[in-house]
Protein backbone atom coordinates (compact mmCIF):
# COMPACT_ATOMS: atom_id res chain seq x y z
CA UNK A 1 0.00 0.00 0.00
CA UNK A 2 1.58 3.25 -0.78
CA UNK A 3 -0.33 6.52 1.24
CA UNK A 4 -0.17 9.63 -0.30
CA UNK A 5 -0.31 12.84 2.02
CA UNK A 6 -0.73 16.13 0.14
CA UNK A 7 -3.25 18.66 -0.82
CA UNK A 8 -6.61 18.00 -2.18
CA UNK A 9 -7.83 20.86 -4.23
CA UNK A 10 -9.99 22.23 -7.09
CA UNK A 11 -7.70 23.90 -9.62
CA UNK A 12 -8.85 27.06 -11.63
CA UNK A 13 -6.53 26.80 -14.67
CA UNK A 14 -6.37 29.78 -17.10
CA UNK A 15 -3.74 30.10 -20.10
CA UNK A 16 -2.05 33.48 -20.85
CA UNK A 17 -1.86 33.45 -24.88
CA UNK A 18 1.64 35.55 -24.28
CA UNK A 19 4.69 35.13 -22.36
CA UNK A 20 4.91 36.57 -18.59
CA UNK A 21 8.43 37.64 -19.24
CA UNK A 22 6.69 40.50 -21.63
CA UNK A 23 5.15 41.81 -19.15
CA UNK A 24 7.81 42.46 -16.14
CA UNK A 25 10.38 44.99 -16.53
CA UNK A 26 13.21 43.92 -14.92
CA UNK A 27 14.17 47.38 -13.02
CA UNK A 28 11.12 47.53 -11.57
CA UNK A 29 10.35 43.99 -9.89
CA UNK A 30 9.95 45.71 -6.25
CA UNK A 31 6.87 47.04 -7.34
CA UNK A 32 5.20 44.76 -9.34
CA UNK A 33 1.60 45.76 -10.66
CA UNK A 34 0.24 43.49 -13.04
CA UNK A 35 -2.88 42.29 -14.87
CA UNK A 36 -3.55 39.25 -17.41
CA UNK A 37 -5.82 38.92 -19.62
CA UNK A 38 -6.51 34.63 -20.33
CA UNK A 39 -8.36 33.21 -22.97
CA UNK A 40 -9.43 29.96 -20.32
CA UNK A 41 -10.95 29.44 -17.47
CA UNK A 42 -11.84 26.09 -16.09
CA UNK A 43 -12.49 24.13 -12.74
CA UNK A 44 -10.85 21.22 -12.38
CA UNK A 45 -9.98 18.66 -9.65
CA UNK A 46 -6.71 18.47 -8.38
CA UNK A 47 -3.92 18.73 -5.27
CA UNK A 48 -1.14 16.94 -4.94
CA UNK A 49 -2.69 13.74 -3.06
CA UNK A 50 -4.99 13.46 -5.59
CA UNK A 51 -3.07 14.04 -8.43
CA UNK A 52 -0.35 11.64 -7.50
CA UNK A 53 -3.14 9.04 -6.04
CA UNK A 54 -5.24 9.09 -9.25
CA UNK A 55 -2.19 8.05 -11.60
CA UNK A 56 -0.77 5.06 -9.15
CA UNK A 57 -4.15 3.94 -9.51
CA UNK A 58 -5.09 3.93 -13.30
CA UNK A 59 -1.45 1.49 -12.40
CA UNK A 60 -3.37 -0.34 -10.46
CA UNK A 61 -1.50 -0.08 -7.23
CA UNK A 62 -3.03 -0.24 -4.13
CA UNK A 63 -3.46 3.10 -2.88
CA UNK A 64 -5.12 5.32 0.20
CA UNK A 65 -5.05 9.15 0.81
CA UNK A 66 -4.35 10.49 4.09
CA UNK A 67 -5.56 14.56 3.86
CA UNK A 68 -8.42 16.86 4.29
CA UNK A 69 -11.48 18.14 2.53
CA UNK A 70 -14.70 20.18 3.04
CA UNK A 71 -17.94 19.27 2.01
CA UNK A 72 -17.89 20.01 -1.44
CA UNK A 73 -15.72 17.39 -2.12
CA UNK A 74 -17.84 14.77 -2.66
CA UNK A 75 -18.20 14.49 -5.76
CA UNK A 76 -14.38 14.85 -6.15
CA UNK A 77 -14.24 12.01 -3.44
CA UNK A 78 -16.37 9.65 -5.48
CA UNK A 79 -14.29 10.14 -8.15
CA UNK A 80 -10.68 9.13 -6.82
CA UNK A 81 -12.58 5.99 -5.31
CA UNK A 82 -14.39 5.00 -9.15
CA UNK A 83 -10.68 4.86 -10.16
CA UNK A 84 -9.59 2.46 -7.19
CA UNK A 85 -8.07 5.07 -4.38
CA UNK A 86 -8.89 4.08 -0.89
CA UNK A 87 -10.13 7.64 0.56
CA UNK A 88 -11.56 6.44 4.43
CA UNK A 89 -8.22 8.46 6.01
CA UNK A 90 -9.97 11.10 3.73
CA UNK A 91 -11.46 13.83 6.76
CA UNK A 92 -14.18 15.72 5.85
CA UNK A 93 -13.69 19.52 7.39
CA UNK A 94 -16.23 22.38 7.51
CA UNK A 95 -14.03 24.56 5.72
CA UNK A 96 -14.28 24.48 2.00
CA UNK A 97 -11.16 22.23 -0.30
CA UNK A 98 -8.21 23.94 -1.27
CA UNK A 99 -8.33 25.82 -4.43
CA UNK A 100 -5.63 26.51 -6.70
CA UNK A 101 -5.87 29.42 -8.91
CA UNK A 102 -2.95 28.29 -12.29
CA UNK A 103 -2.44 30.74 -14.98
CA UNK A 104 -0.04 29.01 -17.04
CA UNK A 105 1.89 31.15 -20.71
CA UNK A 106 2.93 29.74 -23.90
CA UNK A 107 6.10 28.58 -22.32
CA UNK A 108 4.60 26.62 -19.78
CA UNK A 109 5.81 28.96 -17.32
CA UNK A 110 3.01 28.88 -14.44
CA UNK A 111 2.04 31.62 -11.53
CA UNK A 112 -0.03 30.32 -8.84
CA UNK A 113 -1.91 31.46 -6.20
CA UNK A 114 -3.36 28.76 -3.53
CA UNK A 115 -6.06 28.80 -0.70
CA UNK A 116 -5.74 26.20 1.94
CA UNK A 117 -9.26 25.94 3.52
CA UNK A 118 -9.82 23.13 5.19
CA UNK A 119 -5.59 22.15 4.79
CA UNK A 120 -5.30 24.22 7.48
CA UNK A 121 -6.20 21.11 9.31
CA UNK A 122 -3.84 18.70 7.97
CA UNK A 123 -2.20 18.95 10.87
CA UNK A 124 -4.65 17.45 13.20
CA UNK A 125 -3.58 13.78 10.96
CA UNK A 126 -1.80 11.61 11.84
CA UNK A 127 0.54 8.44 10.08
CA UNK A 128 0.53 6.75 13.32
CA UNK A 129 -2.07 4.06 13.05
CA UNK A 130 -1.86 3.61 9.45
CA UNK A 131 -0.15 0.46 7.35
CA UNK A 132 1.72 1.37 4.39
CA UNK A 133 4.65 0.02 2.73
CA UNK A 134 5.64 3.92 1.62
CA UNK A 135 4.59 7.61 2.51
CA UNK A 136 4.63 10.15 -0.07
CA UNK A 137 5.09 13.46 1.56
CA UNK A 138 3.49 16.23 -1.15
CA UNK A 139 2.49 19.77 -0.61
CA UNK A 140 0.05 20.21 2.20
CA UNK A 141 0.53 22.56 5.47
CA UNK A 142 3.62 22.99 6.21
CA UNK A 143 3.51 21.66 9.67
CA UNK A 144 1.69 18.57 8.32
CA UNK A 145 4.23 18.04 6.15
CA UNK A 146 7.08 18.02 8.70
CA UNK A 147 4.91 15.93 11.25
CA UNK A 148 4.83 13.28 8.64
CA UNK A 149 7.83 12.99 7.78
CA UNK A 150 9.23 12.44 11.30
CA UNK A 151 6.42 10.04 11.94
CA UNK A 152 7.82 8.43 8.78
CA UNK A 153 11.16 8.77 10.29
CA UNK A 154 10.53 7.31 13.81
CA UNK A 155 8.49 4.35 11.91
CA UNK A 156 10.62 3.66 9.37
CA UNK A 157 8.54 4.05 6.81
CA UNK A 158 9.82 4.44 3.38
CA UNK A 159 9.29 8.03 1.97
CA UNK A 160 9.18 10.16 -1.24
CA UNK A 161 10.00 13.62 -0.12
CA UNK A 162 8.36 16.14 -2.57
CA UNK A 163 8.48 19.89 -0.64
CA UNK A 164 7.58 21.37 -4.31
CA UNK A 165 5.71 24.54 -3.64
CA UNK A 166 6.01 24.69 0.06
CA UNK A 167 9.59 24.97 -0.02
CA UNK A 168 9.19 28.97 0.79
CA UNK A 169 7.05 28.39 3.53
CA UNK A 170 9.58 25.26 5.25
CA UNK A 171 12.43 26.64 7.42
CA UNK A 172 15.99 25.62 6.46
CA UNK A 173 16.29 23.24 9.95
CA UNK A 174 12.66 21.45 9.22
CA UNK A 175 14.48 20.80 5.63
CA UNK A 176 17.10 19.51 7.02
CA UNK A 177 15.11 17.07 9.15
CA UNK A 178 13.13 16.16 6.46
CA UNK A 179 15.54 15.39 3.88
CA UNK A 180 17.81 13.54 6.27
CA UNK A 181 16.69 9.95 5.86
CA UNK A 182 14.39 10.50 2.86
CA UNK A 183 14.33 7.05 0.15
CA UNK A 184 13.78 9.45 -2.31
CA UNK A 185 13.38 13.35 -3.28
CA UNK A 186 12.16 14.88 -5.87
CA UNK A 187 11.79 18.38 -7.13
CA UNK A 188 11.88 20.39 -10.89
CA UNK A 189 15.26 22.35 -11.61
CA UNK A 190 14.37 25.32 -10.01
CA UNK A 191 12.90 23.82 -6.76
CA UNK A 192 15.74 21.57 -6.20
CA UNK A 193 17.82 24.74 -6.69
CA UNK A 194 16.11 26.10 -4.25
CA UNK A 195 16.53 23.67 -1.54
CA UNK A 196 20.08 23.31 -2.02
CA UNK A 197 20.31 27.05 -1.49
CA UNK A 198 18.02 27.21 1.45
CA UNK A 199 19.99 24.26 3.45
CA UNK A 200 23.41 25.39 2.30
CA UNK A 201 24.48 21.82 0.45
CA UNK A 202 25.36 20.74 -2.86
CA UNK A 203 23.98 17.93 -4.59
CA UNK A 204 26.45 15.48 -3.68
CA UNK A 205 25.86 16.60 -0.27
CA UNK A 206 22.14 15.99 -0.77
CA UNK A 207 23.01 12.37 -1.93
CA UNK A 208 24.52 11.61 1.56
CA UNK A 209 21.29 12.14 3.24
CA UNK A 210 18.90 10.70 0.61
CA UNK A 211 18.68 7.47 -1.46
CA UNK A 212 17.43 8.43 -4.71
CA UNK A 213 17.76 12.65 -5.84
CA UNK A 214 15.19 12.98 -8.99
CA UNK A 215 15.21 16.27 -11.17
CA UNK A 216 12.61 16.79 -13.43
CA UNK A 217 13.42 18.81 -16.38
CA UNK A 218 9.92 19.23 -18.43
CA UNK A 219 10.30 18.63 -21.92
CA UNK A 220 14.23 17.76 -21.63
CA UNK A 221 13.00 14.78 -19.15
CA UNK A 222 14.69 14.58 -15.99
CA UNK A 223 17.62 13.38 -14.07
CA UNK A 224 17.97 10.46 -11.66
CA UNK A 225 20.50 10.62 -9.17
CA UNK A 226 22.45 8.33 -6.37
CA UNK A 227 25.65 7.90 -4.91
CA UNK A 228 26.59 5.25 -7.35
CA UNK A 229 24.83 6.54 -10.63
CA UNK A 230 23.69 9.64 -12.64
CA UNK A 231 20.88 8.57 -14.90
CA UNK A 232 19.82 11.14 -17.60
CA UNK A 233 16.05 10.06 -18.78
CA UNK A 234 14.81 11.48 -21.57
CA UNK A 235 11.10 12.96 -21.77
CA UNK A 236 8.25 10.31 -23.13
CA UNK A 237 6.88 11.78 -26.75
CA UNK A 238 3.58 13.83 -26.54
CA UNK A 239 0.89 13.79 -29.53
CA UNK A 240 -0.28 17.35 -28.29
CA UNK A 241 0.80 19.41 -25.66
CA UNK A 242 -2.15 20.77 -23.83
CA UNK A 243 -1.44 21.93 -20.30
CA UNK A 244 1.08 20.96 -18.46
CA UNK A 245 -0.51 20.90 -14.86
CA UNK A 246 -0.16 17.62 -13.01
CA UNK A 247 2.78 16.58 -15.49
CA UNK A 248 4.98 16.23 -12.57
CA UNK A 249 2.32 14.59 -10.19
CA UNK A 250 2.09 11.82 -12.95
CA UNK A 251 5.50 11.38 -13.05
CA UNK A 252 6.01 10.60 -9.31
CA UNK A 253 3.35 7.92 -10.01
CA UNK A 254 4.89 6.46 -12.85
CA UNK A 255 8.37 6.11 -10.89
CA UNK A 256 7.14 4.88 -7.64
CA UNK A 257 4.90 1.81 -9.75
CA UNK A 258 8.24 0.63 -10.88
CA UNK A 259 10.21 1.56 -7.90
CA UNK A 260 8.03 -0.44 -5.85
CA UNK A 261 8.48 -3.33 -8.23
CA UNK A 262 12.33 -3.33 -7.60
CA UNK A 263 12.79 -2.21 -11.32
CA UNK A 264 16.08 -0.36 -11.96
CA UNK A 265 16.00 3.29 -11.55
CA UNK A 266 16.11 4.31 -15.32
CA UNK A 267 13.17 2.05 -16.23
CA UNK A 268 11.36 3.64 -12.88
CA UNK A 269 12.01 7.10 -14.57
CA UNK A 270 11.14 5.78 -18.21
CA UNK A 271 7.66 5.12 -16.48
CA UNK A 272 7.33 8.98 -15.32
CA UNK A 273 8.23 10.10 -18.39
CA UNK A 274 5.37 8.15 -19.68
CA UNK A 275 2.88 8.55 -17.39
CA UNK A 276 3.50 12.53 -17.37
CA UNK A 277 2.49 12.59 -21.38
CA UNK A 278 -0.83 11.98 -20.26
CA UNK A 279 -1.46 14.03 -18.03
CA UNK A 280 0.18 17.13 -20.50
CA UNK A 281 -1.86 15.94 -23.58
CA UNK A 282 -5.33 16.88 -21.42
CA UNK A 283 -6.91 19.68 -19.65
CA UNK A 284 -6.42 19.48 -15.95
CA UNK A 285 -4.60 16.83 -13.70
CA UNK A 286 -7.25 14.00 -13.49
CA UNK A 287 -9.04 14.47 -17.01
CA UNK A 288 -6.99 11.72 -18.85
CA UNK A 289 -7.40 8.03 -18.52
CA UNK A 290 -5.26 4.85 -19.49
CA UNK A 291 -5.08 1.17 -19.04
CA UNK A 292 -2.30 -0.54 -18.04
CA UNK A 293 -2.09 -2.68 -21.59
CA UNK A 294 -2.22 1.21 -22.92
CA UNK A 295 0.54 2.45 -20.94
CA UNK A 296 2.94 -0.73 -21.48
CA UNK A 297 2.81 -0.26 -25.34
CA UNK A 298 3.17 3.48 -25.11
CA UNK A 299 6.30 3.07 -23.25
CA UNK A 300 7.65 0.47 -25.75
CA UNK A 301 6.54 2.89 -28.16
CA UNK A 302 9.14 5.69 -26.53
CA UNK A 303 11.69 3.56 -24.85
CA UNK A 304 12.21 0.54 -27.34
CA UNK A 305 11.86 -1.62 -24.48
CA UNK A 306 9.38 -4.62 -23.33
CA UNK A 307 7.91 -3.53 -20.08
CA UNK A 308 5.45 -5.89 -17.73
CA UNK A 309 3.84 -4.27 -14.57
Amino acid sequence: MITVTGSLAFDHIMDFPGLFADHIMPDKIHQINLSFLVNTLKKQRGGTAGNIAYNLALLKNPVAILGIAGPDFSEYGKFLQQAGVDTSQIKISEDSTSSAYIMTDKADNQITAFHPGAMNEAPSLSLDNIKTDLAVISPNNPEAMVKFTKQCQDKSIKYMLDPGMQLPSLSSDDLKNMVKDADILIGNDYEIALLRDKIQETSDKLLENVGILITTLGEKGSTIQTKDQNLQINAGKVIQAVDPTGAGDAYRAGFLTGFLKSLDLKTCGQMGSAAACYAVEKYGTTSHTFTVEGFCKRYKENFGEELKV
